[in-house]
């Protein structure tokens, strides 16, 4: 039995130790850096719009949602619109409101900037394909999937929950407000963050 135990912990030693010099030896790892989201999308004329760029220190309030929307679009957009009518121009003038189309396969740039130029003239209207917009859309948390109409000359709609996104230029959350059919809310998180972060 002496004997059994004495090899026994001699493998063990042997094995301990080599662990202990493999991971000594071990080459550091260090966090690999997040991928930078691709947020290039089409505006108007379909101008390259990029949704992150550095160089506009607004804020974004992003609504995601498609032109063919039967009531929860047109609502948030029209709650978006009566928020923007009641800032005074200069914090206007500090946020970027954009609509960002979950359906281009209907909704090309023209159409969703029209379709957003409807309810105020400050809100832009984006389109890209979903290779691009899902991973943004999945980012912030919105759910929207794709439903076929049996009965409908739509042939499809697009299920989706319905938030404003408030997002700092790089594209970092700082808040979304959720549905709502009144404007206070998103007046309300606009002006907090003019209070947090004053403009001169």
């Amino acid at each position: 039995m002496s004997k059994n135990w004495s090899l026994i912990l001699v493998v063990a030693f042997t094995l301990g130790y080599g662990l202990k010099l493999f991971l000594e030896n071990a080459p550091e790892t260090t966090p690999t850096a997040e991928t930078k989201t691709i947020a290039t999308f089409s505006g108007e004329n379909n101008q390259v719009v990029d949704l992150y760029d550095l160089n506009d220190s607004r804020v974004r309030v992003a609504y995601f949602g498609f032109t063919h929307c039967p009531d929860v679009c047109p609502t948030s957009l029209a709650m978006l619109s009566a928020a923007l009518k009641q800032l005074d121009d200069k914090t206007l003038a500090t946020i970027r409101p954009v609509f960002i189309t979950l359906d281009p396969e209907r909704d090309d740039a023209n159409g969703a900037h029209q379709y957003a130029q409807y309810f105020h003239p400050s809100i832009e209207g984006l389109s890209a394909p979903l290779t691009i917009t899902k991973p943004i859309a999945e980012k912030y948390g919105v759910v929207f999937k794709k439903t076929e109409l049996t009965d409908s000359q739509l042939k499809y709609t697009i299920d989706h929950n319905s938030y404003f996104y408030l997002l700092q230029p790089n594209g970092q959350l700082i808040t979304k407000v959720p549905h709502t059919l009144n404007p206070a809310p998103i007046v309300a998180a606009i002006e907090k963050i003019q209070e947090t972060n004053p403009k001169e």
